[in-house]
């Protein structure tokens, strides 16, 4: 099994889209306006400073989940991807996995952003697996908890190791011969473990150790787009 894996934000789209939402939620009025921008932004600068706390920005992302009723929240998911995310997703980002597709290795998206947002944006790439944040739920209602080890930074990792091994492999070896695409250096840990690190419309941070490492850089967006 050959493995092509892929950050979402500020990667194979030029956004963040767990920031996209918590603004989308404000802009739909489902959320407290001003409050809940100006932690949203707050919690986003952490992420791009390499200074958040993951477990303290789940509980502020997902508490929502827990406060609009089913039904609604399905509505607010459809109209997020089609109003939002459609017009994010380019055709290069496509391409490039397409072509690990047609080479045929196993993709699969690995993304600090949760399961809830982000299990729609992998099916519209195409893209059969998922590493997400994972959501509480408890009798099919989301709890605004989180569940399960976060898959950011060193956590990314560990979530990758477990879902390798439970399919019958061994990590070392398939990671050795894995492709990875990140922009940001938060994702450093799984860059430095996988056999092909491509750092992908790079933040300043994982740019400066790409080129000490000699990693190839892509820019599959223009500078205004990636850096949005």
């Amino acid at each position: 099994m050959q493995l092509a894996l892929f950050d979402l934000d500020h990667t194979l789209i030029p956004a963040d889209s767990d920031h996209a939402w918590g603004q989308f939620l404000v802009n739909r009025g489902e959320v407290d306006g001003h409050a809940y921008a100006a932690a949203n932004d707050r919690f986003y600068q952490q992420y791009r400073d390499g200074t958040l706390d993951i477990e303290l920005y789940l509980r502020f992302a997902l508490a929502p989940l827990a406060r609009i009723e089913a039904g609604r929240l399905l509505e607010l998911q459809q109209a997020f991807m089609r109003e939002v995310i459609e017009p994010l997703i380019k055709p290069q980002a496509l391409d490039l996995v397409r072509k690990h597709q047609e080479r045929g290795d196993v993709c699969l998206m690995i993304t600090a952003t949760n399961e809830f947002v982000t299990t729609p944006i992998a099916a519209r790439f195409g893209i059969e697996h998922l590493i997400a944040c994972g959501v509480e739920r408890i009798d099919g209602r989301y709890t605004g908890r989180p569940q399960g080890i976060a898959s950011f930074r060193e956590g990314k990792v560990t979530r990758l190791v477990q879902w390798i091994e439970a399919k019958g492999y061994q990590a070392e070896s398939l990671l050795g011969q894995a492709s990875f695409y990140s922009d940001s250096a938060n994702d450093i840990a799984l860059l430095e473990r996988v056999g092909f690190p491509v750092a992908t419309n790079a933040d300043s941070r994982l740019r400066a150790h790409a080129h000490a490492k000699g990693w190839i850089c892509l820019e599959l967006f223009n500078h205004d787009e990636a850096r949005a």
